[in-house]
């Protein structure tokens, strides 16, 4: 296949090498400098363009049987977020029309489930969320579900949920530098995907996936803060974080989510198989 990954960072980047690895052709874009070392390494063409500009896109080679949006913003203003997400998932897909895909996949975010009550979502669950950069992800979502209804544009979305792995981890870099109190009771629910396993996925939705669907990427293992922060001081002897208190409602109010997201769909119609199913698996592989 020939196949081009937008935003080759944290995701990107390992995705385009494993790709390239399994025989493919690989193009990577980004907008950023690749560095000195460059993409070669990993079997990645390198290619330099901002999606945001029409003009960039025009200039690239065109062609490919599948593509991958995996860019991300830079900054976190809801208007970063709009002209990376939105106008720039319209500027591939006007861009990509004239020799559209076999595939092309979409990572949101499970950020777009604004449920608060602890209940499990899977893909069919509304998409309203409180928070404004979330609300922008659901636009970016309605341009390509738009694009799939009007113009048969072979779109999937894969909505990731919070990803940890090398060198990233939100509550495990906190939790290490001592700076993660734990929020109220402790029970807001995490969801989270090991970046090997966001790889995989992404591989299993190319492979299998169908266009117009979305899928959900989060491991088998919904915990707890306080349940996720309990394993983490057991495991290097730390103690537990002290308590945040908080008035009632501010978690609302902030656009915090707590909901238990499904792979159900993931699991059973593309037959995806976890490296890490739970984070214990996948923070003590990293810990090595």
């Amino acid at each position: 296949m020939r196949v081009l990954i937008v935003g080759c960072g944290y995701v990107g980047l390992p995705l385009g090498a494993a790709l390239a690895a399994l025989g493919n052709e690989v193009f990577g874009l980004r907008r950023a400098p690749w560095g000195a070392a460059g993409p070669g390494a990993v079997g990645i063409k390198p290619l330099a363009g901002d999606i945001t500009r029409p003009e960039d896109l025009a200039r690239l080679p065109a062609g490919y049987d599948w593509v991958v949006n995996c860019v991300s913003s830079s900054g976190g203003s809801p208007e970063e977020y709009r002209s990376i997400y939105v106008q720039g998932t319209r500027n591939l897909v006007e861009w990509l029309a004239a020799r559209p895909p076999g595939k092309f996949v979409y990572t949101s975010s499970t950020a777009v489930y604004g449920q608060d009550d602890g209940s499990v979502v899977d893909e069919s669950a509304p998409t309203e969320p409180l928070a404004a950069t979330a609300r922008v992800i659901v636009e970016a979502e309605e341009v390509l579900l738009e694009a799939v209804r009007q113009k048969g544009f072979p779109a999937i979305i894969a909505r990731l949920a919070g990803i940890y792995g090398p060198g990233r981890g939100h509550w495990f870099k906190q939790f290490s530098s001592g700076q993660a109190p734990i929020q109220g009771e402790g029970g807001r629910i995490l969801n989270m995907i090991h970046r090997d396993d966001v790889v995989g996925v992404l591989i299993a939705v190319l492979e299998k996936g169908r266009p117009g669907q979305i899928y959900n990427a989060v491991d088998d293992e919904p915990v707890t803060q306080l349940g996720c922060f309990q394993w983490l001081s057991a495991v290097p002897g730390r103690p537990l974080p002290p308590p945040m208190r908080q008035a009632p409602g501010t978690s609302r109010k902030r656009g915090l989510a707590n909901k238990r997201v499904s792979n159900r769909k993931l699991k059973t119609e593309l037959g995806y198989t976890f490296k890490y199913p739970t984070f214990r698996q996948g923070y003590v592989a990293d810990a090595k």
